[in-house]
């Protein structure tokens, strides 16, 4: 199997609502929730792309080279590459009937696994769209990373409670999903969180938690002052809120902000591995990437999975080794020409 492969069994797939364009750019699908595509004009998520179009590379193959090292240490361990699989849930109404949540996650946490990285697993309008990935993680030797949307504080500490007997590595929060628009047209209670509410969940768990869904310097700030260990430069992949900025604009001013105190993940639009290598340039310490690794394991399973993962992460090496970068601490600013932001 090759990545062609991985398209073409996707496309096949009779009730697949992803197109499975030949560009993951959002202006197909635009509007298209339940479904894959952006809120309304879809502008959100095609800005996602397109700002990252903008930033451009600098040549530079004059320097003292060594064996590239793409790999990240977080939470405790050591992965391959700094590319993550992020959470998708509620597979069913969004992709179709091909894979249940569980076969969905089971495909990302292992496939992640394979390929030496980890994945990210949603939450949603039911119980078992988070304990049936829960379960696909414990199956995994726990290396998975638990999603839970922002319901009520009872909860949410029942699903961390779950995640925590799973000995898991870390657990998120896609804060952003309150204005979810999937989750409000079935009744479910999720909402904002302020700072105290977060605060509290995150001291009731030992677990590093990562707060999703951050887009402003003030917003970092805020999941700062409540403990996260992270976050997740995130604007929910253009689904929750239309005519926002793109995740990589307003990453520099949360990176200059933040000044190494959490750890920032971004995602939003970045399709290969030279995408990686410019947030990695803006100061973002790894990725996470949505639709592209939901096409991969609908058309090839946890391969499918393990072969996308290694397909960015080559691209990301190929690019280190083209701007004279040995390992990711090499990587920064100088790299990169950025005329719009």
């Amino acid at each position: 199997m090759n990545y062609r492969d991985i398209l073409e069994n996707a496309k096949r797939i009779s009730d697949f609502k992803c197109k499975v364009c030949p560009e993951c750019n959002g202006k197909v699908c635009k509007g298209e929730i339940p479904g894959v595509g952006g809120k309304g004009s879809g502008s959100a998520f095609i800005r996602n792309v397109d700002q990252l179009k903008e930033i451009k590379l600098n040549m530079d193959t004059l320097y003292e080279a060594s064996k590239v090292d793409s790999s990240i240490e977080i939470f405790g361990k050591r992965f391959k590459y700094p590319i993550f699989a992020a959470p998708i849930g509620g597979l069913i109404p969004c992709y179709g009937e091909k894979l249940t949540d569980y076969e969905y996650s089971k495909a990302i946490v292992a496939g992640c696994k394979q390929a030496g990285t980890i994945g990210f697993t949603g939450d949603g309008v039911k119980d078992e769209y988070f304990m049936d990935p829960l379960r696909a993680i414990e199956e995994n030797d726990s290396v998975g990373i638990p999603t839970i949307k922002p319901w009520k504080k009872e909860e949410v500490l029942k699903r961390l409670r779950s995640a925590e007997e799973k000995n898991v590595v870390a657990v998120a929060m896609d804060i952003d999903a309150a204005g979810l628009a999937i989750l409000a047209q079935a009744g479910k209670p999720v909402s904002p969180k302020s700072v105290d509410d977060l605060k509290e969940i995150i001291d009731a768990t030992k677990l590093p938690f990562i707060i999703k869904g951050i887009m402003t310097v003030k917003g970092a700030r805020k999941a700062m002052e409540a403990g996260a260990h992270g976050i997740v430069v995130s604007n929910h992949g253009g689904r929750v809120l239309d005519h926002t900025l793109a995740t990589v604009e307003v990453l520099p001013q949360i990176v200059a902000a933040v000044k190494g105190r959490m750890k920032i993940f971004i995602d939003g639009g970045i399709r290969n591995g030279l995408d990686v290598l410019k947030v990695l340039a803006l100061g973002a310490d790894a990725v996470l990437i949505g639709r592209p690794y939901a096409v991969a394991a609908y058309g090839g399973g946890s391969e499918g999975v393990a072969l996308y993962t290694e397909k960015i992460g080559k691209e990301l090496v190929e690019g280190m080794i083209m701007t004279g970068c040995n390992n990711l601490k090499e990587i920064n600013q100088d790299i990169i020409f950025r005329p719009s932001i």
